[in-house]
């Protein structure tokens, strides 16, 4: 039915989920959603990914992606996961964050455990790759990524959503570009 969970065929168009651990909160602060945003925004101009449709929620970030001939997804994400876990820990020790202790000692606490962690963990392990191998599938994705945001209560309206690309789906400029699904 098209769910695969290791990536063979790098060229082939996927929904992602990353996830934060513990299914944190974190993008509630601006700060933070912007390093998710301007991490994209660079994969896409220097590392090959291709952008069909995103949506940040504030514990996790869903995708729709592919990338150019020669590159490969896993390495883009992997190198996406790891600077934006570190950009995000740093950010979180200087910015006005009600929650920072707690959170760092959250992000501690779970990298602990892992030897090949240093000093926090951000991100669960994995993206969780689905190939999307029909246009019913990959419609199907869409809408769950564009209603995700109306569905947690966030929204009325998928475009309203901000860190989304449900805007870019009706004629519009979102914060980061897509490559429209026809």
């Amino acid at each position: 039915m098209g769910f695969k969970f290791r990536i063979e065929d790098q060229q082939e168009v996927f929904f992602l989920t990353s996830t934060v651990v513990d299914w944190i909160d974190v993008f509630t602060r601006k700060e933070l959603a912007e390093i998710v945003i301007d991490s994209l925004r660079y994969c896409q101009k220097e590392k090959g990914l291709i952008l069909y449709a995103w949506c940040l929620m504030p514990s996790h970030l869903h995708l729709i992606v592919s990338s150019e001939q020669g590159k490969s997804i896993s390495d883009i994400m992997r190198d996406f996961k790891k600077f934006t876990s570190k950009a995000i820990i740093q950010t979180i020790k200087v910015i006005n964050e009600s929650r920072k202790e707690w959170m760092l000692d959250r992000f501690e606490f779970i990298g602990r455990w892992n030897p090949k962690i240093e000093n926090y963990k951000f991100w669960r392990d994995g993206i969780h790759p689905i190939i999307l191998t029909s246009n019913h599938f990959i419609d199907q994705k869409l809408n769950y990524i564009h209603q995700n945001p109306v569905a947690a209560g966030l929204v009325f309206e998928p475009e309203h959503y901000a860190y989304s690309s449900a805007i870019n789906y009706t004629g519009m400029k979102g914060l980061l570009d897509v490559v429209l699904i026809e």
